[in-house]
């Protein structure tokens, strides 16, 4: 559950700053991303090999404009510095992005550079010998540049594949205007929250948006509840297969899930919505809370694709504590984000490590203050100006009791696919709360 890693994470990064003080193409031609395209391909007027090397990524233009305006400023300047080089971008929405990856790893079609997510996630890309192992970049410019902690959950069996861009945590976001309006507080209690989310409705605003056709967002509201009910030891043990998801507690939080959904909690559809469609209700002031990672604090904070008015009205709450629960209000769902692998049988092997060693630096220095981004690497924030909704996060997550890996990204790939899986039948009421935990018990006992 990396649980001594995470307690390394807050402790450095809390030194950190007081020494300081999931479609579109965008920004570059769109490629097919198989890294048997990349090719050296004649000579520069300097006699240097021409390169070219695939990268595929999920940050478009709009949804992600402010990681989407850094990855085209490194890249400009990579090509600039490497004139050699031509990076070769495919720009893809989340979902799109994890559908091609299993496509083109099916194939051995991989980008000569791609992103992934750590633990369970990449372990099939490793056992199929699929990423290549990076750990000679930690020993080069990289070395000691990264966060204690972060770059073990991107480790199997000792190498390193894959080189983590940010950390985050899941808040609550919440739409302080529609608050004020109904006269309603920060619930600190889960009755609170239940209370806030009745008179939403009873008012005809959605208090939820919910893009659960995703399924991963409807993960991070079971996690929630499941460590406040049960507290983050039996979730992680139960995660692990050390301990069992019948639970009485946790069997407790699956039934609440359906509870909210009893109450009408989400926004409409919310089964049959993605996550992007979900997060424009909000948005759009339709829905008045939603929970999601730190990687969209740019929509609230640097985006200037969203009004600012809009941008002013968001603050955010932690996940409530639930009365006779064993969960602690500090203790998050998160973990390291996002981070960049290299193609174990890309063309241009050597070349695409140089880039993801120079885009791992430039994205660290640039992710705070351009994207409003925690990153995954240390930055000395003492002479910058940042959103104080970005610092009340950041302190936050530095005061955490502790940090709970999304649970698809934990579990192994089959088992985090039932997980998936279960998720939407449960939220759609499908199944009960304890053929969701029977699910669950099977597949991770099967260890794959």
């Amino acid at each position: 559950m990396f649980k001594k890693s995470w307690a390394i994470i807050l402790l450095s990064l809390c030194f950190v700053i007081v020494a300081a003080g999931c479609g579109n193409n965008a920004g570059g031609n769109a490629g097919n991303g198989a890294s048997g395209e990349s090719s050296s391909n004649g000579q520069t007027e300097s006699g240097s090999e021409k390169v070219t090397i695939n990268f595929m990524h999920l940050w478009p233009e709009g949804v992600s404009a402010g990681q989407n305006k850094i990855v085209n400023q490194i890249i400009t300047e990579y090509e600039k510095e490497n004139p050699n080089v031509t990076i070769k971008q495919e720009v893809l929405d989340n979902e799109q992005y994890k559908n091609k990856l299993k496509v083109l790893s099916a194939s051995n079609q991989l980008p000569d550079v791609g992103v992934t997510w750590a633990a369970g996630f990449l372990q099939p890309y490793v056992e199929g010998n699929l990423f290549a192992p990076l750990d000679d970049l930690l020993g080069g410019e990289l070395k000691d540049k990264f966060v204690n902690g972060t770059t073990e959950a991107y480790a199997i069996d000792g190498k390193t594949y894959g080189l983590p861009l940010e950390f985050n945590i899941a808040p609550i976001y919440y739409n302080k205007a529609i608050f004020e309006k109904y006269n309603l507080e920060v619930p600190q209690t889960y009755d609170e929250f239940i209370a806030v989310s009745k008179t939403l409705s009873e008012n005809g605003i959605a208090p939820i948006a919910l893009g659960n056709k995703d399924r991963w967002t409807g993960s991070l509201w079971y996690m929630y509840l499941a460590d406040r009910f049960a507290g983050q030891e039996t979730l992680a043990n139960a995660i692990s297969g050390q301990a069992s998801f019948t639970d009485e507690n946790l069997v407790k939080a699956s039934a609440e899930v359906q509870a909210l959904v009893d109450s009408n909690a989400f926004v409409k559809g919310f089964n049959g919505l993605s996550n992007e469609e979900a997060k424009s209700e909000f948005l759009n002031g339709n829905a008045a809370m939603y929970l999601m990672g730190t990687w969209d604090l740019p929509n609230f904070t640097t985006n200037e694709d969203i009004p600012q008015e809009f941008r002013d009205s968001v603050g955010f709450f932690k996940f409530p504590t639930v009365e006779g629960g064993k969960g602690n209000i500090d203790s998050w769902v998160g973990g390291p984000g996002v981070g960049l692998f290299v193609s174990e049988n890309s063309a241009v092997k050597d070349q695409a490590k140089a880039f993801v060693e120079y885009f791992v630096q430039k994205w660290g220095e640039q992710a705070v203050t351009g994207a409003g981004v925690i990153p995954a690497t240390k930055v000395d924030t003492s002479t910058l100006t940042l959103p104080q909704l970005y610092v009340d996060l950041f302190n936050e997550m530095n005061k955490a009791s502790s940090i709970t890996l999304f649970a698809d990204v934990q579990m192994k790939a089959s088992a985090a696919e039932t997980h998936l899986n279960a998720i939407q039948s449960l939220f759609g009421k499908a199944i009960t709360p304890e053929e969701f935990a029977k699910q669950h018990d099977d597949a991770i006992s099967k260890g794959n």
